[in-house]
């Protein structure tokens, strides 16, 4: 699960993604590729390897890992949208 939000309106909006799937946010095209949580406490953390696309500029501007205990470590950093993990779905 991620959360996106729109820093523009101020909306925030959950984003439910399986693996190996996308989903477009406005312009952004978010793909999870992996989804992975401490085997002993699968609510305690959530670490998500995306692929996140601006469909505009036809770009890549996120490829890596978030975390969702440190969302800042490793960001979108885009002028109108978050993106930030929540939690892996089984």
């Amino acid at each position: 699960m991620l959360r996106g939000l729109d820093k523009v309106s101020g909306r925030t909006i959950d984003l439910p993604l399986q693996v190996g799937e996308a989903q477009r946010y406005g312009r952004l095209e978010i793909r999870l590729g992996e989804c992975r949580y401490p085997a002993g406490d699968p609510s305690s953390d959530a670490f998500a390897q995306l692929t996140i696309t601006d469909l505009r500029q036809n770009a890549t501007v996120f490829s890596g890992w978030m975390i969702a205990s440190a969302p800042a470590l490793s960001a979108l950093d885009d002028a109108r949208y978050d993106v930030w993990v929540m939690s892996c779905q089984s």
